[in-house]
């Protein structure tokens, strides 16, 4: 655990270092778990989420980085690899592609690029992975 708390301090005088660095992304640590965090995401561009600002909750494990954090919409969101309840992201890197090489920022980033380019043949949501792959055959 306490190599995780020095990986999550690293970040987070990373993220105050850079706040202005990334205006798409905003990170906010929890003032009194360091083990939970907030991130403010934009809506990519030219998509449907355009103008757009998505709330994400963090939850990291005490074997963090070794293990993804837990990452989940809490705004509402339509979209192919997001489930319509839970806000639960289907993403290869929060699962079995996860490197410790990623920072929240990064995985912001991936995020963000999910967003604009889904991925509707392993949709969490069903409905819109259909009405995705429709509009593909079209």
């Amino acid at each position: 655990m306490q190599a995780s708390r020095a990986r999550l301090f690293k970040e987070y005088k990373e993220v105050q270092r850079e706040k202005s660095a990334d205006p798409d992304i905003q990170l906010i640590c929890d003032d009194s778990n360091i083990f939970k965090w907030t991130a403010l995401i934009k809506g990519p561009s030219e998509t449907p989420y355009e103008g757009g600002v998505f709330q994400l909750a963090f939850a990291i494990p005490e074997q963090y980085p070794l293990l993804p954090p837990q990452v989940r919409f809490l705004t509402k969101i339509f979209h192919p690899n997001v489930h319509f309840k839970t806000g639960e992201i289907c993403l290869d890197i929060l699962k079995n592609a996860w490197s410790p090489a990623w920072t929240f920022q990064s995985v912001c980033r991936a995020i963000i690029a999910l967003m604009a380019h889904p991925e509707p043949d392993s949709p969490l949501n069903c409905d819109s992975g259909h009405i995705r792959n429709i509009k593909l055959l079209l």
